[in-house]
Parts: C-alpha cells; structure tokens; sequence
C-alpha cells in the first residue's frame, strides 16, 4: 500500500475511521477484525487428519505386514489375515492418536509465543495479540519491540527500525512522519532498535509487505532433534540385526520342515514384533506430554533441542530484576536537596505522600515531580474502583505512582511541556534523557535519568536547600554513601538530574552533560517468595546458580543473601572487573562466579562463551534486544514472556511465561523427566523385544516346535508394546531428580549400563518364556496348550517387568498411584489376556485353550523372576 495514494494523515485518519487521540473502539475493532482476518501469515496448511492417518501405513515393516495378510489370504488363510488386518489398523490408529496429540501440542505452544502489541482502544492504551490487529488500529513501538503490522507513523521520537527481514541489511534506517514511504512506514517483522513511536495500521496479515514476501516461499521443514537423529540411528541398527535373525529363524525352520507358509509368516511377524516401529511416534508424544507440562508450568519451549539439553544443564544465569524478584517496583525512600524522606503506600495505586516534603524547597520538589512523570514511557491505567495497572517498564512505573504522590499527574504536565526529543535508556549509556519545551516561556528542559554513578558523572551542580550549588568531591562522596547505604539494603537506587538549555539539543553528547543533579529514588523490588527454594534445588541438583543484574554491586549482594545464592569474595564480580581481565583470566575464574553486577550485554557474551569453553552446558537469561546474542550463543536461551522484547524471544530455546527463575528450574526439572522417561521405554520397548527374538531363536536351536504362532506374537507386540509403554512415557519423575548430577551431553541413550541389562533382560524373558513352553510339553499337554503357556508366560513377565521400569538408574520410583494412566494400562493388558485365553472366539483366533490354576501358578511364579534378578544384578552392579 502506498500512502501517497491516502492522502496526507488527515485524510488516512478520516478514510480509516479512526480519531487518533482515541483510536478504534472494541466494536469496530471486532467488525473489521471479521472483515479483514487475523493478522497473520498465512503457511501451507498443516498436514490433514486423513493424511496422518495414511502415513501410519507407510512404514516399510508395515508394508511388509500387508504383504503377509495378502499371502495369507491367498493360501486361504483367512482368519489370521483379518486378524493380522485389524492389528495393523489398530497401531495405525495408535500412531494417528499420538501423532495427531503432538502436531495440535505445538501449534498451542506456536501460538502462544505470537507477540503482543500496545494498541489505543477507547482512549485507553492496552495490550493486545497482535494477530487481532487491525486497519485503523493507533499502535505504540518502542526499542525492542517487533513491528506487528505494516503501520504508517505520525508521531516519533529518534526512531530507527533494522529491516533486514525485508531487505537484508541491518544497518538501522531512521523513521519520522514526514517522507517518502520508506520513511513514514514500519513494516511488519522488521525490528525497532531505538526510540518510539505512534503510528495506524495500514495493513494486515497477507496484505503487508512480509505477507507479499511469504506468499511467495515454501513452508520450511523441521529439522529432528539431535535425541530423535540417535534414535533413529539406533532403529535402523536393530532393524537390520532383527531382520537378519528373522531370516535366519525361518529358514532354520523350513530346513527342519517346517511348512513353508508357517515359517514366513514367523519370520515375517518376529520381525515386525521384535522392530521397535512405535518408537519414534511414541518419543513424539513424550516429548508433546512433556512440552504440555512445561506449559503448564509456564514455560514455553521453542525449539525442541532444548528439551534435550536441559537437562544437562551445569550453570543458569539469571537477571535480577523480574527473575529473581517480583518486578513490583516501588520506591521506598527519596533522596532530595539533602534530605533523606520516606514514601508511604505501596503498589501501583497512587495513593499515599512523601514524609518530610515540606522541609525541600518548591523548584526542588517540582523538578523531581516532572522527571519522574516525563523522563518515562510508561502508563498508569485504571481507577480507585477498578484498581491500577502498569503498562510499561515496572521502573518506570513506579516513578510515575511516585509523581502522583508528589500530586503531579502527567496530563496535567502535558499541558504545561511539549515532547521534543527522547534518548532512550540504553544499556551501555545506563541512562535515559528526555527533552521538552515549555509551552509559554519556549526554554527547553533535559529531563534525565538513570544509574546513580552515570547522572553524577554527568553532573556538575546540584541542589540543595538554598538553591543550586557546585557539585564538589566532598559532596560526591556524601552523596555516594547514600547510595551505597540504600543499595546495601537492597534497594535499586535510580539517579535523577536536569539542565534548562535556550536551544534544542538535538544529540545525546549536547543533551547529558552539565547536568544538575537532583535526587535519588530506592525502589524496592523483593525477591520472589518460590526463588529461595529454587535456588536451593539448583544446588542440590548439581547446577550452579549465576545471578548477572545491572544494579549495583551491592543491592545484587542483598538480594543474594535474601534467596539463599552462596557467594564468597572471590565469587562476586562487576562489568569493569570483566573488561579488565583477559579471556584467559576469565577462563580461570569463571568456575567460581555466582554474583555479577553493573553487567552490560557484551559482559554475558564473553560470560557464556567462558563457561562454554569450561565445559559447562549454559542456561541464559535475556530481556533487552542487546541481550539477544548472548541467549542465541547460549546453550539454553531464555527469554522473558513478560518483560522480554520479541527479538530475544525469537533468539531464544525457551520462554518463561511468567519471567521466573523458578519455572527455569522447574523446565530443568521436566527436561530431566522426559529424557528419564524416553528411556525408561526404550528399556522396557528393547526388553521385550529381546525377549521375544530369544524365544524363538532358542526355540529354533533346540529343535523344539515354534512356542508362538505367528499371530500370537503380533498380539504379545499389540498389548505389551503398546500402552504399557505409552504410559511410561507419562510418569511424573522420579523422586530426588533434582537432587542428581547433570547428565553429561554427549551421553548415548543406552548409556549407564542399559545396553547390557536390556540384553539380560531379553535372556532372561526368553529363557523364561520357552521354559514354560517346555514344561508344558514334558507334561503331555496338546502343542496348543503349552503355546498358550507360554504366550501368558511372556506376556506377564513384560507386564510385570514393566514395573521395575518405572524406576530410574538409582532404583527410586513415583508412588504408582501417581500415574494411574499406567495403572491402567496393566490392568487392562491383563484384561486383554484373559479374553485371549478364555472367549471362545477369541479362541478360535489366536490358537489358545483355556488355562487351568496350575498353570498360573506356573507362569505367574516365572514371571516374577526377572524382578528378582533385575534387583540382584542393581545389587551386584550398581549402574544398569
């Protein structure tokens, strides 16, 4: 859309319906919302439910399968071909169901990580999806924030957007209202790296710019993670040795004359029951289950990889404010023309006073007011009935309430000063300055603030009881031990100053210098009541906690003393102390740091890569678009949902819901569970797999008969493999995995001696099994008889085994009762089995006959004997 074609931005703002000082109300935002569609573009459309279900049928063993059931019905066969048929159709329904649960999974979680936008609605700034964006909407940008829409700006300060989704380049490219297209446009996608602005949605969804764009591009692939790549080189290994020992089996069995039918349909129906064909589903649907209780637990994972490393994770860095503390900032205590006052009333609602104000002269006072209300981008929204909100940065938010209390409102001020020029905050400045005019007598005022050791560096007067004086190092001094007094307590200590000017400064270098300092705010922000004990469940866990904060040295000190977080002098660390070591020294002591303070964005990135190349597997936090690289350079990089700009989040594996260093340790936590869980299936899945394979391949060798019919093995594959083993995948951990070391990352999935026990295992369950069978037969029973033994035979022993899979490498298990899904699926496996044995045309199906009490007692008691010698084996050999 061009905007020379609407006219100037009268004519936009007439041809939009839209009154920029209000914006749209909410019932025409829902009319033009039905009209033009979400905001959003628009990919190839997912996979379709009928298509999912066709593709359970492409796998090359169950092409194999259906080979067997036309064979069989070709040599009039035609019980075990339907039978054969419906177990097909039921996995593939199996398949389908986990499949189906994981594909509508991600898209949840996809959705979730769409951005917000600040909208104007009824006169009232408020946060939106931005897929409910619409033409005509009044929308707000700041640095940071990801352009939502293709929006025609009419009101900037110093704003620079990066257009490289568009063109390529990064280099930033100056916005303003007035220009060519490319001047007054922000385009959806592109980043907003300074300033801020107001502009009208002019586009949505596939009309804008990057929708033009990604009409023309293909939906791109997703990669596996690296967990599901190990599984399927472990897949195709079994597959290829379960094949050859099928082949083998078969023609052992027509060299001893065996009928040629019956041995291919063994070898045939071995092969796809020993094939662990659901294993790639069934990782599917753990990590789905495990992604929805990391969810629940508010994080929000966007990449699957990380849920593999998270639980290696070694070291988490953390922010301070918001992560660690509650970000309810409120200033506690003001420091002003030498007085040290207290401030009554807490929270967002502007009520209460300044104690002692009446003792600061008037200029001073109203000075103060106007940096708080004006050098500030947020918004107080609500009233006394419905209770008041922050939009915007929690600092700033709490100097505004703090305006209020010194009985100055910002829309009083925006009628006595107009905004010229802005010089946002910057991490590296440490400082924001705003610039306004004074509407009657046309002086301008530098409106600053900012990190305390910054404005007075800046400063060379200041005030006090008389008036404005020469800022000297005594006075300094004095003024530093306040400062020092109140971070030590550990306020978050914020630095106020200004100078009036004649002419408009219109660079940052003109703007903050010469400044006259004015006071100080402590804010308070308490830690977050959960942080302590997270804390104390990293260290258990054998992951060392890094707390990095932009506050002073020793309000990160305070605070690490109010969580638990253990520091020693040779721990603790500032951004100066970092710049002046080498990497070399850092190396050496990056092993012992727990506090950093005064940090800047380029400090994290030296920090990861110092801990990375130490071996650790590093968990970054991040906010701000400077912290973007160190996330990305992170090993798990994590974003905060509340606070953090869209750029980190896309930067980032992981974002936290609720900006909590609890819920990282807590996704640590679930990332060990499912890794745990993975496991715990694949040794139950390759046991019995085993098993089954021993029984035959004995059977063969011994020259006893075969023990399991064909379609016998494909009901043993059906109700052993299949919900016992998805039900593994739902347990909930077990107890004390926090309280182990990180698993290394490099760790191979049948590492800590589970190769070797699933190969015991399988011994023990096929020995067990064709001993049964054996017995059966030097007892005279019928050969349907003794299979039907040793079909019950195998399928307790896995059931049973299944147990003893519950539990992780130490032997410790949840209490049964805390998954009943797997309860459940035993009893009804059992419930299975006996219809298998006892209904007649059941019966008639699988070959079997009913079984006497003897005969349990018999297989019951062998079915208990891998238990025992899986426990004696943990006892002999610790590690699996």
């Amino acid at each position: 859309m061009k905007i020379s074609d609407l006219g100037n931005l009268e004519q936009l703002f007439l041809s939009l319906d839209t009154d920029p000082g209000k914006g749209l109300s909410g019932k025409r935002r829902q009319e033009l919302l039905a009209k033009h569609g979400a905001n959003k573009l628009d990919t190839e459309s997912n996979k379709s439910a009928l298509l999912m279900l066709l593709s359970q049928f492409g796998d090359i063993m169950v092409l194999i399968l259906l080979a067997a059931t036309l064979v069989s019905a070709f040599l009039g066969e035609f019980h075990d071909a339907l039978t054969i048929l419906i177990i097909i159709i039921l996995n593939a329904i199996l398949g389908f169901a986990q499949e189906y649960k994981a594909e509508r999974s991600l898209e949840a979680l996809q959705n979730l990580t769409a951005p917000n936008a600040r909208v104007l609605c009824n006169g009232e700034i408020t946060q939106v999806p931005a897929e409910s964006l619409v033409p005509g909407d009044i929308v707000f940008l700041r640095a940071g924030d990801k352009v939502p829409a293709d929006i025609r700006i009419f009101d900037s300060i110093s704003l620079e957007v990066e257009e490289s989704p568009l063109t390529g380049e990064t280099v930033p490219v100056a916005k303003s209202e007035k220009g060519e297209d490319s001047q007054v446009m922000a385009y959806m996608g592109c980043l907003v790296t300074r300033g801020r602005s107001s502009g009208i949605v002019v586009a949505t969804g596939m009309k804008t710019k990057m929708g033009q764009i990604a009409g023309m591009m293909q939906h791109a692939q997703t990669d596996p993670t690296p967990l599901q790549m190990r599984l399927n080189r472990l897949g195709r290994v079994l597959v290829t040795v379960c094949v050859l020992i099928s082949v083998f089996v078969a023609v052992a069995g027509m060299l001893r004359g065996e009928a040629i039918y019956k041995m291919f349909m063994a070898g045939v129906s071995l092969a796809v029951a020993a094939i662990p064909e659901g294993l790639p589903a069934v990782v599917t649907l753990c990590l789905a289950i495990g992604l929805q209780r990391m969810l629940r637990r508010k994080a929000i994972v966007r990449k699957l990889p990380a849920v593999e490393t998270l639980g290696c994770a070694t070291v988490i860095c953390s922010d301070k404010t918001g992560t660690l503390t509650q970000n309810q900032m409120t200033v506690d205590k003001v420091y002003l023309a030498g007085e040290q006052l207290s401030v009554t009333g807490k929270g967002y609602a502007p009520v209460g006073e300044v104690l002692g104000l009446n003792r600061v002269r008037g200029e001073a006072r109203e000075i103060y007011a106007e940096i708080s209300a004006l050098c500030n981008n947020s918004h107080l929204q609500g009233d006394k009935q419905r209770g008041y909100t922050i939009i915007g940065d929690p600092t700033d938010g709490a100097l505004l309430v703090l305006a209020r209390k010194f009985g100055v409102s910002r829309g009083f001020l925006s009628t006595k000063y107009e905004a010229v020029e802005e010089f946002p905050f910057d991490s590296s400045k440490k400082m924001m300055s705003t610039v306004v005019r004074h509407a009657a007598r046309g002086h301008y005022l530098v409106l600053a603030k900012g990190a305390p050791d910054v404005i007075l560096s800046r400063c060379s007067t200041y005030f006090t009881q008389r008036g404005v004086a020469p800022l000297g190092p005594a006075t300094v001094a004095e003024i530093k031990q306040v400062n020092e007094k109140w971070a030590n307590q550990a306020y978050r200590v914020i630095a106020l100053a200004y100078k009036a000017s004649a002419a408009c400064p219109r660079q940052r270098e003109q703007a903050d210098t010469d400044l006259v300092f004015v006071g100080f705010a402590a804010l308070d922000d308490p830690p977050r009541p959960e942080v302590a004990s997270a804390v104390l469940a990293c260290l258990r866990g054998g992951i060392r906690p890094v707390m990095i904060t932009g506050d002073h040295k020793a309000t990160a000190l305070a605070i690490a003393r109010r969580i638990n977080l253990p520091y020693s002098q040779d721990s603790v660390i500032t951004g100066a102390e970092i710049e002046a070591l080498s990497d070399k020294a850092l190396l050496r002591r990056v092993d012992r740091l727990s506090v950093c303070a005064r940090v800047y964005p380029e400090h994290k990135m030296r920090l990861v890569r110092a801990l990375k190349q130490r071996g650790h597997v590093v968990a970054m936090t991040g906010d701000g678009v400077n912290d973007a690289p160190a996330v990305k350079e992170a090993n798990i990089g994590i974003a905060m949902g509340v606070t953090g700009t869209e750029v980190t989040k896309e930067a980032a594996s992981l974002v936290l819901a609720d900006d909590n260093f609890a819920t990282i340790v807590a996704a640590v936590e679930e990332g060990r569970i499912i890794y745990d869980n993975i496991r715990k299936f694949i040794r139950f899945l390759l046991s019995c797999n085993a098993g089954e394979i021993c029984t035959m391949f004995f059977a063969m060798l011994l020259g006893f008969p075969l023990p399991l019919r064909a379609i016998q093995i494909l009901w043993v594959n059906l109700v052993t493999d299949g919900l016992p083993a998805l039900a593994l995948g739902m347990e909930p951990g077990s107890p004390g995995i926090m309280k182990r070391p990180p698993r290394p990352v490099d760790e191979g999935i049948l590492a800590r001696g589970m190769g070797a026990g699933i190969l015991f295992t399988g011994l023990s369950i096929g020995v067990l099994t064709l001993m049964v069978f054996a017995i059966g037969l030097a007892r005279g029973l019928t050969l349907e008889h003794a299979r039907t033994m040793a079909l019950s035979t195998l399928i307790c022993v896995q059931l049973i085994y299944s147990l003893a899979c519950r539990a992780d490498d130490s032997g410790r298990a949840a209490p049964l009762s805390a998954n009943m899904w797997f309860v459940g699926a035993i009893i009804f496996s059992f419930a299975l089995l006996g219809l298998a044995v006892y209904n007649p045309v059941l019966q008639k199906v699988f070959d079997t006959v009913a079984l006497c009490p003897s005969d349990w007692l018999l297989i019951g008691g062998a079915s208990v004997i891998p238990l025992i010698l899986g426990r004696m084996r943990r006892l002999l050999l610790p590690s699996r």
